[in-house]
């Protein structure tokens, strides 16, 4: 299974740095942002298959702005935002604008390691129907061409026969001659 590549967006370094830690141990490639400016800095130039972002952030972008821009720069990219002042109203928002999830700090583990799990299985089933769909248009080319080919060869060989058989049915010709004619 491909390794997704993590952005962790988080103005705490205490969080930054557990969430770096216990992501790269799980086998995740784990990128950080300590601001939503650098972040949006970053995924401008980066793409990242999820960004797990703290929704309240100093500096002028928040995880808000970090989700919007990331679903901008590229809609396949997950967003979970992580806060410690979660509400039914910052989800709703969240997830209107594209969120695929919502976490509350403390950050339970467990949890963030089945959702991301869930996401991981979610790209790779994207991954495999679109191979899938890679194969079936490839299939669907060659197959006409070859049905392209056994037809221009139908009509080479029926075209053949009608010769051979107009030759066959010559009576100004002895049947040797036929023969040898029909065959050349």
């Amino acid at each position: 299974m491909q390794v997704l590549k993590i952005l962790v967006v988080d103005d705490d370094p205490v969080t930054r740095s557990l969430l770096c830690k216990r992501l790269s141990k799980d086998g995740f490639q784990v990128d950080t942002a300590e601001s939503g400016v650098e972040a949006v800095r970053k995924i401008t130039h980066t793409y990242y298959d999820i960004i797990l972002t703290d929704l309240i952030m100093p500096g002028g972008i928040d995880g808000i702005g970090v989700l919007e821009t990331a679903k901008e720069n590229d809609i396949k990219t997950e967003v979970i935002l992580i806060t410690a002042h979660g509400t039914i109203d910052n989800a709703i928002v969240a997830m209107k604008k594209g969120a695929n999830d919502y976490l509350q700090k403390p950050i339970n583990f467990d949890e963030l390691t089945l959702r991301l799990a869930k996401i991981q299985n979610l790209k790779q089933l994207m991954k495999n129907a679109s191979d899938l769909r890679m194969a079936m248009e490839i299939t669907e080319q060659i197959s006409g061409e070859t049905i392209q080919n056994l037809e221009m060869t139908v009509a080479e060989l029926e075209e053949r026969l009608a010769t051979m058989r107009a030759v066959l049915d010559r009576a100004d010709l002895t049947a040797e001659e036929r023969i040898r004619m029909a065959l050349a």
